[in-house]
């Protein structure tokens, strides 16, 4: 490998900084799987609110269709796969803007996410709710909810990405619109049947754990590199990366 071509990675890398990212959402996932062990292991086979809700809500679903129908169709727009595909586009254009640290960041934010999800399911193993007369059905094991997860996620990095650009007010409402629609995509899940409520609380608290460590690994890599300190709920997770893409607008 040539010096340039050294020296262009070490640029737009940063020294590291998708490892750094990767590895400290590892880390921050690795201290929660026992409490998510826990939480699933030691109530099974069903809790009592698991099976109280399912039920309940499985009774609603299939006394008004209209409305189910409706959930399946939110649930499907607002899937896994739709925020990959958001988060992706969001980082190649950004690269192509040159806001390579913040690509880098967001890319890495939702591969590695969903990635740990998978892990889990597979080490946890937990089988999907089967009620007489389903309303929808899913492939796969049901810890934690793969698309509360991708919501939390994807919800979380355009967040941090588009709030440089707002106001305060702005910021206060798209966070409360993110929330929301974490909400609802969790929602579905359960009252479709394909998921326990403990699966969606996990889904979403994996989705924040990660969040939360790949966020803390880029600011601390900024303070590193003698870049003011932010706080990057409220002022976004670089506003350099918006200065940037705007010169190029």
């Amino acid at each position: 490998m040539g010096l340039q071509s050294w020296k262009a990675i070490r640029s737009y890398g940063d020294g590291g900084l998708g490892a750094r990212l990767t590895v400290a959402s590892v880390t921050v996932t690795l201290v929660m799987i026992p409490f998510m062990l826990l939480l699933v292991l030691a109530k099974l086979p069903l809790n009592p609110l698991d099976a109280r809700v399912a039920r309940d809500l499985h009774q609603y679903a299939l006394a008004h269709p209209g409305v189910t129908r409706l959930l399946i169709v939110w649930t499907d727009v607002f899937g896994p796969f739709t925020w990959r595909l958001v988060v992706i586009a969001a980082a190649v254009w950004l690269w192509v803007r040159g806001a390579r640290r913040v690509a880098v960041w967001a890319a890495t934010t939702i591969i590695v996410g969903g990635l740990l999800g998978f892990v889990l399911k597979i080490i946890v193993s937990r089988a999907r709710p089967s009620l007489p007369d389903p309303v929808a059905l899913a492939p796969g094991e049901a810890f934690p909810s793969g698309h509360a997860l991708h919501v939390t996620l994807g919800a979380g990095v355009l967040v941090l990405l588009i709030l440089p650009r707002l106001p305060a007010w702005g910021r206060l409402l798209t966070w409360a619109l993110a929330w929301l629609l974490v909400a609802s995509v969790a929602y579905t899940r359960v009252a479709l049947a394909v998921h326990w409520v403990s699966d969606v609380v996990a889904g979403v608290m994996l989705g924040v754990a990660v969040l939360a460590g790949t966020v803390a690994a880029f600011e601390t890599w900024r303070r590193e590199q003698g870049r003011k300190p932010l706080k990057p709920a409220i002022e976004g997770i670089e506003p350099e990366a918006v200065r940037t893409t705007r010169d190029r607008d």
